[in-house]
């Protein structure tokens, strides 16, 4: 009778646990994405800084060295407008360091205009870019075609015949005051990932806090005596 009685509380309690871990998780995921923001912020408001051999994401850094565009290669997709183009990584070639990936930013598929090449020792500003986690979900790449869609440095690297490149990627910045439509087609900030885990958070306390009202009011309403039914009158 007494466990009848507390069924709906012992079935509710699992899902009270499951819903509460994950508002919790969600509070985790907002610090850590806050903080993120804020050096984001902080590294674009200062200098660029040398890059090191095991830099954080996303901070602006200089590096130096040559261009080795006889192994450019293409990452992922992406329509701009109505053309379809991708993002141009060339290797730059540094002395006493690894190969670095450089994304040096978007070029159309079907080349309308020339695409700038630099020749020689440059130094390129731009931020660190980790690379991304291959799945069941991954889209194929084309080595041969030198077609990439996700940032597999040790894939990429070993596809373009380099000797093992950095752990990590280089995402050119734009120097001011180049012209729109200067190829590739560089980014001029820093990017700001999206911050939605305070209302993912809200939403599962929410959801625990209307589970903890149903089943007190469901319990309160079984403690209820039945009201007697009225007698006929005489």
């Amino acid at each position: 009778m007494i466990l009848k009685r507390w069924a709906p509380v012992l079935v509710a309690l699992p899902v009270l646990a499951v819903l509460l871990a994950l508002g919790i998780w969600q509070v985790r995921r907002l610090v850590w994405k806050t903080d993120m923001l804020a050096t984001i912020t902080a590294s674009e408001a200062g200098p660029p800084v040398p890059l090191g051999s095991a830099p954080t994401p996303y901070t602006k850094v200089v590096a130096t060295g040559r261009f080795d565009h006889g192994r450019e290669a293409l990452l992922g997709l992406e329509v701009r407008g109505t053309t379809l183009g991708a993002h141009l990584l060339v290797p730059l070639l540094r002395e006493g360091a690894p190969p670095l990936l450089v994304d040096r930013g978007w070029v159309p598929i079907e080349r309308d205009r020339p695409v700038g090449r630099p020749e020689g020792k440059v130094s390129v500003t731009g931020y660190v870019r980790p690379p991304d986690e291959r799945d069941w979900n991954s889209p194929k790449d084309d080595p041969a075609g030198r077609r990439f869609y996700i940032l597999d440095t040790a894939a990429i690297g070993a596809a373009l015949g380099l000797s093992p490149p950095a752990p990590f990627g280089l995402v050119a910045l734009s120097p001011p005051g180049t012209p729109p439509a200067t190829l590739p087609a560089a980014p001029t900030t820093l990017p700001r990932p999206n911050n939605p885990h305070l209302g993912y958070a809200i939403t599962w306390f929410g959801l625990a806090a209307a589970l903890v009202g149903v089943v007190a009011a469901f319990m309160l309403r079984k403690r209820q005596p039945a009201s007697e039914p009225a007698r006929p009158g005489l």
